[in-house]
């Protein structure tokens, strides 16, 4: 059973797996642990992470990112369509109602769902938890806002259904966040105790969430939840876009809004300048090379300028701060401390702000990017019952009340509601409720009002019986059978890339060897035939050979290495040729020593028989006699023909002559062994072990 922990963020993703030695965050292929949420569509494949995200100014119009925010909206939703006139791809309705993405993929025009497109990045975290675990990966618990609705929610799992996950459960992001602080303190107050409360502050690129947690040893509750779900980083960039768009009006007499690849660029060095400006108060240069019409722009701005810019999206700081101590009943004092995660939360303006509404220093002792990937592999850990975990229980509350709402037989109009669970109420509550309503006896007497006592009890019809859902359910299953279909496709595609690269890489590679390390082990009509095949072969790659399949660039490989793999050849023996006959010669030498010592009649060697060492001695005269003969051969000849001798040959006669001589520490006398043609002597230090 796998155990991992999936962080889907809006800009970006993180994965946390369980091994034996605790939780860790996985680095993607790229030896990166944060892999960009983008996913790119071209004419024969898809690229998602790293390689998305490069081709976001090439490929502006068929690379999507930010698309977390549309999960369980309708096209018509107002949010939707107040961002479509923001959003570089287009947007486009789903037969179902709900937001797809319309894109140019395999030379076709599609249109994706929401959860098909998180899918295909989740396709990619899987690969990524599959990579660093060496097997495959199911079982996973996936992060949501905690401000996400249930339609969302079921969106996301529709999504890890079609990239072949079994998602145990959604965990709030701010829950992961509280686990991952509380599993491992040592020091939190019995159950018997008053609990530490304790803030976790997350405010992210697309969203800002607040939370308030109780901790006692093995048990976290939270108390209360808070949230903007428009407030974040996007805000601060927008503004300083907003900024350098009127600036470069002005300055350059450019519109920036109507060239989508400029706009890309300049949201993408705006991101790198609110970063730096939270490291650095002064001023700060923002320049672009060839942004529009071959124009070179620059611009310049500080941190008090930005934070004045921003003062109406700092303001939304606090009143979320305010909201959480109100609705959870606690007073400033209460709270032992603030720990604050997510990437926008370092800007120092926020720090300030938060600091000063509680007046204490918020902490950092949470990895800020990784803390929710962790959370949740912590989760998949204690759901698991592959891994022992510390036991900790979780109790999360739902920032949404539910409500009952019914149209009454009896008084034609009258709606009632009646509010089941309230704002906060327990995860994976149920209850039983008990209704009166009014009913009239008819009988031969006057009327007569009773009550009926009516008992409901308030759940959820599962999906698989309920009909609204089975049209969603084949939906799915034609999801799961596209996304398979498209992984095939981009691993086709992969081979026939990576077979072209291959090509490239060796033209220039031996190229540059032809003239440098290779230049001695080749003659030069060989060397102007191999460079003009190699010259041949890099004008065809960028001509013709642009776009072949596989099998062509792999034919195009070894018609080159036919030509090349000789001169490789010859540079590899006369690098590995020496090695291998000082080896022989070591071996050599050492025979000799022992045949010598018992030519001077040493006492440890007296009880070999004279046949059996002229034997070995006769044998180390004819191999030093055959290596002597092919040294001074090879040293005559040119490194540009085939070698006299091959490191094959001579490691064959080390071989050979091993198993004729092999000396061996033998039993606690130390005496050793010795081989001779088959027959075996023994060596030994004491004359009382002797034996044969």
């Amino acid at each position: 059973m796998s155990v991992v922990g999936f962080d889907v963020g809006f800009l970006s993703c993180y994965v946390a797996v369980a091994r034996a030695g605790g939780i860790e965050t996985a680095a993607n292929e790229y030896s990166d642990r944060s892999t960009p949420a983008c996913v790119s569509f071209g004419p024969r494949n898809r690229s998602i992470g790293a390689a998305a995200k490069s081709q976001m100014v090439t490929n502006c119009k068929n690379t999507v990112q930010g698309f977390k925010r549309f999960h369980g909206r309708a096209f018509s939703d107002p949010f939707v369509q107040n961002l479509k006139s923001s959003l570089v791809y287009d947007l486009s309705q789903m037969p179902s109602g709900t937001t797809g993405i319309k894109v140019m993929y395999m030379e076709e025009e599609k249109v994706f769902s929401i959860e098909q497109i998180t899918a295909m990045l989740l396709t990619k975290l899987k690969e990524t938890a599959e990579s660093a675990l060496k097997k495959p990966v199911a079982d996973c618990v996936i992060s949501v806002p905690c401000f996400y609705t249930d339609a969302e929610r079921r969106s996301v799992i529709d999504a890890a259904q079609i990239a072949g996950l079994n998602c145990l459960r959604l965990m709030n992001e701010t829950t992961a966040v509280a686990l991952a602080y509380g599993i491992y303190k040592q020091d939190l107050p019995t159950p018997e105790e008053k609990p530490r409360t304790v803030v976790f502050v997350d405010i992210g690129h697309s969203g800002y969430q607040v939370s308030v947690c109780a901790f006692n040893k093995g048990k976290l509750k939270i108390l209360a939840t808070a949230f903007d779900p428009e407030m974040g980083g996007k805000d601060f960039d927008e503004r300083l876009v907003k900024h350098f768009c009127e600036e470069f009006a002005v300055k350059y007499k450019l519109d920036v809004k109507s060239k989508p690849r400029a706009l890309v660029r300049l949201y993408q060095e705006c991101e790198k300048l609110k970063k730096l400006m939270s490291a650095n108060s002064s001023d700060l240069p923002l320049n672009i090379e060839c942004f529009m019409n071959d124009i070179d722009v620059s611009g310049k701005l500080n941190r008090a300028q930005f934070e004045e810019m921003c003062a109406d999206v700092l303001a939304r700081v606090e009143p979320p701060l305010r909201s959480l101590l109100e609705q959870a009943h606690l007073k400033k004092d209460d709270i032992h401390a603030v720990e604050i995660v997510g990437g926008s939360s370092r800007m120092p303006a926020i720090k300030e702000r938060i600091n000063k509404f509680f007046g204490k220093e918020p902490s950092t002792t949470l990895n800020a990017d990784e803390a929710v990937a962790r959370g949740c592999a912590l989760q998949c850990a204690i759901l698991s019952p592959a891994f022992k975990v510390r036991e900790f229980s979780t109790t999360d509350v739902v920032p949404f009340p539910i409500s009952l709402k019914w149209n009454s037989a009896a008084e034609d109009g009258v709606r009632y509601k009646h509010v089941t669970f309230s704002r906060h109420h327990k995860n994976t509550l149920s209850k039983i409720l008990f209704y009166y309503r009014k009913q009239e006896k008819k009988s031969d007497q006057p009327p007569q009002a009773k009550k009926a006592k009516v008992k409901t009890k308030v759940l959820e019809l599962p999906i698989e019986n309920n009909p609204q859902w089975q049209l969603a359910n084949d939906m799915l299953n034609l999801f799961v059978e596209s996304e398979g279909k498209m992984i095939v496709q981009d691993k086709l595609e992969k081979e026939r890339n990576d077979a072209k690269n291959y090509v490239e890489e060796y033209v220039y590679e031996m190229r540059d060897k032809l003239h440098g390390i290779f230049e001695k082990f080749v003659n030069d009509s060989d060397r102007d035939v191999l460079s003009l095949k190699l010259e041949d072969t890099e004008v065809w790659l960028y001509e013709d050979g642009e776009d072949q399949p596989k099998q062509v660039y792999i034919d195009k490989l070894v018609d080159l290495k036919s030509l090349g793999q000789p001169i490789q050849d010859r540079y590899t023996e006369f690098e590995e040729r020496p090695k291998a006959f000082d080896e022989l010669g070591r071996q050599l030498q050492q025979y000799m020593k022992i045949v010598e010592a018992y030519k001077t009649k040493e006492e440890q060697y007296d009880h070999l028989e004279e046949a059996e060492v002229q034997k070995v001695d006769r044998m180390v005269n004819d191999v030093m006699i055959w290596m002597n003969s092919k040294m001074n051969q090879q040293s005559k000849q040119s490194l540009a023909v085939e070698p006299v001798v091959k490191t094959t040959e001579i490691q064959a006669k080390t071989r050979v002559s091993r198993s004729l001589f092999i000396i061996q520490q033998h039993g606690t006398d130390q005496s050793t062994v010795v081989g001779l043609g088959g027959m075996t002597v023994y060596i030994v230090t004491t004359v009382e072990s002797v034996s044969r």
